[in-house]
């Protein structure tokens, strides 16, 4: 007698009816590096989301800056809450399109699992004291490889993989939902950015120009919403591939207000003042467990077998939350109240 399916089974079937003949189907899967039985009630883009969900990596982006250095209030964004704001609108995206929803979200929420502790200013310390450049997509690729549950990896599916290298840099990913990611993850920071910088006074909504304002809006919802519908109106099959863009117009725009955020909101003064001190305080502890490797965590010491020193210590610090290092710093070169016992 014949075997009902499975519920993975009747979801990948589904998958077929519903999705466009362009999307990336989970039963076409290149498969993970080390194989593995199939859950017979997710799909395995479904279980690389869990796994993501579940690592220790992404419970860590809570504690993580986005853009403002430790700000004063509960409403800024950490790199926790910009993940998610990315995964809805690349879920939206997707499900507008008729693209897998699922790989989409996977790859969403693991790919900025890499950054360091106080954003882009703890790449740059990091690649000051290391001499080479220090890239997030690729920790991110890293952490879900390698050194997620004791160095054991996640060992997720290739497409998975693929959307969290390639969601910056030159390369753009193999598969529809990863450029997707792409450009949902530029829609996201962007808006919200400006929505940070406008509630810390850095900006007003009236000091974007007005070129870029007529075209996207004059607030972070409206900015959203118009960029979602024109991804949605103008991403369609082009050959053998499956074309995820914005219009001319629109690009245009949106390019012309992240040039405006670099100059008036990545680099101001004010929202930036305490990155060097952040980036001082990395390359100290660096220093620090260079000098004193026994000091190390024992999963990083373990990987010394296999790893050379340098990697070790970034990956060491590359996964701390802003806060951990702080304690840390704190802990190793804070002199201590003397007591009389």
């Amino acid at each position: 007698m014949e075997q009902p399916y499975t519920i993975r089974e009747q979801l990948e079937q589904r998958e077929h009816l519903i999705l466009s003949p362009f999307a990336t189907f989970s039963d076409r899967s290149k498969g993970r590096v080390k194989e593995e039985t199939s859950c017979p009630m997710r799909t395995c883009f479904q279980r690389d989301r869990d796994r993501i969900i579940h690592s220790k990596a992404f419970r860590r982006l809570k504690h993580k800056t986005q853009v403002f250095l430790a700000p004063d209030g509960d409403h800024y964004r950490t790199r926790l809450t910009h993940t998610l704001e990315v995964a809805q609108i690349a879920r939206t995206v997707a499900r507008a399109l008729s693209l897998n929803e699922d790989l989409t979200e996977a790859i969403a929420l693991g790919h900025d699992l890499g950054h360091t502790p106080f954003g882009h200013a703890g790449e740059r310390a990091l690649a000051e004291i290391t001499g080479r450049p220090f890239r997030h997509n690729e920790n991110s690729l890293r952490i879900v490889d390698v050194l997620e549950k004791r160095g054991k990896g996640l060992n997720l599916t290739a497409e998975v993989r693929d959307g969290i290298l390639c969601h910056t840099g030159e390369r753009n990913a193999s598969t529809p939902e990863g450029r997707l990611v792409r450009l949902s993850d530029r829609i996201a920071y962007i808006s919200h950015d400006i929505d940070d910088a406008i509630r810390g006074g850095v900006l007003s909504e009236w000091d974007i120009p007005a070129e870029y304002r007529s075209v996207l809006g004059v607030s972070t919802s409206k900015r959203i919403n118009f960029l979602v519908g024109d991804l949605i109106a103008n991403s369609r099959p082009e050959g053998t591939e499956f074309l995820i863009s914005l219009s001319p117009e629109a690009d245009k725009a949106m390019m012309g207000l992240r040039s405006f955020l670099f100059e008036n909101v990545y680099t101001n003064p004010v929202a930036k003042g305490e990155e060097r001190k952040a980036e001082v305080l990395l390359i100290q502890l660096y220093c620090y467990y260079e000098k004193n490797v026994d000091k190390l965590p024992n999963l990083y010491l373990e990987r010394l077998a296999s790893d050379e020193l340098s990697v070790v210590l970034c990956d060491f610090i590359a996964g701390m939350s802003d806060r951990y290092a702080v304690e840390l710093f704190k802990e190793l070169f804070t002199p201590k109240s003397w007591q009389v016992l």
